[in-house]
Order: C-alpha cells, then structure tokens, then sequence
C-alpha cells in the first residue's frame, strides 16, 4: 500500500463548529449550573446532591467555550480576554474568600484565575516563540495546584483551543483525559455529561443576543450577593 493511500485511510476528525447562538445558550446553561451550585454550596450546606451534581456541568461548559473562542484568531483577543479574568477574578477574590470553605482561608483561587492560565498558555502556544511555551509549560505545572478544578480544568480549556484550531487525535485525547480527570476533583463523573450537551450545541441554530462583558461582572455579583445573603440568613460555610 502507498503512502499516499495510508494517509488517506486514517480517520479525518471532525471540526469543532458551534454558531455564536449555541455559544450564547452554553453560556447561559454553565451559567444556570454555576449558580444553582453556589446556591447550593453557601447557603444550603451542600445538602441537596442533585444541585451538586448539575454544578459539574459549569466549569467544563465555560472551558470549552473560552477555548473555542479563543481560536478564532480575533487579533489581540488573548490580551483583552486574560485583562478581563484577571480583573473578575480579582474582584471575586474578596466574596469568593469571605464565603468561607477555602483550603488555609484562600486555596484554591477561583475559577477566573483558572480560566486566566488557560488564556495565557493559549497565547503563549499561538505565538509560536519557544520561550514563551516553555514558560506556558511551567506556568501551568505550578499555577495548577492553586486554581480550582486544578490541572484539568486548564488542560481542557487549552485542549479545546488546539482542536478548534486544527482537529487532531493529541488535543481530543488530551481533552478527554482531562474532562475524566476531573473526577478526583468533583468526587464523581458528572462533568461527562458535558459531552453530550456540547454535541447537541452543535446542531443549534437559533440565534440569541450577545451581552457584552454580562458574564465577567456577573461572576463577581453573584458571589457578593451570597456572601450578603449568608450573612443575613446566619448560615456561615
């Protein structure tokens, strides 16, 4: 057999393509999730198992769409989105810490720093410059074991932007490995049903509205008013 022919029998990856509707209703859904799991976590002491187990759908939704996003290739895009999550996760910082149920009173740092290194290694890959990567690499070793969802939570983020840039069997396996990885964060495999959620996003074809910079001030405000409504409600973490 030809070389020409072993190339063609290996099996083509599909692309990853999802309308800017579908990245909207994965937006709003993670979003719906996060909150019903905070509710959960804050203010009802974990007590409703259901709430958790739908709050593992937030984080991978919400990876998966910084990473599609990010390999658009919209110029500039790395350094406004990573300005944006440094500024929500900063600002989260301080309800994020007085709601209380953090390793030492702050570990880990919230999910925007999560989502802050998944950026920053994306654009360091981008840029094709050797040290740049080697310090992405680094970065994501240490800055790993002190973000929520740990090392797979930035692994799928970064997986998803390789595989929307160019389908290939290293960055859907990655991907995969991370979305099973992180049972030994949530404690079950609840995040798995991300999969199918992301498949039926692709057939979506209905348009929804944009809301510029919702999500980003969102995030912090939530975790403000719980904080509010903890203190009123004399149910500390």
């Amino acid at each position: 057999m030809s070389s020409l022919s072993l190339v063609a029998a290996r099996p083509v990856l599909p692309a990853l393509r999802l309308s800017d509707g579908a990245l909207e209703a994965l937006k709003w859904l993670a979003l719906t999730m996060m909150v019903l799991d905070h509710v959960n976590k804050y203010l009802w002491h974990d007590a409703e198992h259901v709430a958790f187990d739908l709050g593992r759908l937030a984080m991978p939704i919400f990876a998966v769409v910084l990473g599609f996003n990010l390999a658009r290739g919209v110029p500039g895009a790395y350094r406004r989105v990573a300005v944006r999550l440094a500024l929500a996760g900063s600002l989260a910082s301080i309800p994020f810490i007085a709601l209380g149920g953090l390793g030492w009173g702050w570990w880990p740092a919230n999910i925007m720093a999560t989502l802050l290194v998944a950026t920053v290694m994306c654009g360091a890959f981008a840029s094709g410059r050797l040290l740049y990567v080697v310090l992405a690499s680094v970065l994501f070793v240490v800055a790993g074991s002190s973000v929520e969802f740990w090392w797979p939570g930035i692994a799928l983020s970064v997986a998803t932007w390789s595989y929307a840039r160019t389908p290939s069997w290293p960055a859907l396996i990655v991907g995969l490995a991370a979305l099973f990885a992180l049972r030994s964060v949530n404690g079950n495999d609840w995040a798995l049903l991300a999969i199918p959620v992301l498949v039926a996003a692709t057939f979506w074809r209905w348009p929804l509205p944009r809301v510029r910079y919702f999500f980003y001030a969102f995030y912090p405000l939530h975790l403000a008013a719980l904080w509010l409504l903890q203190r009123q409600l004399g149910t500390p973490s």
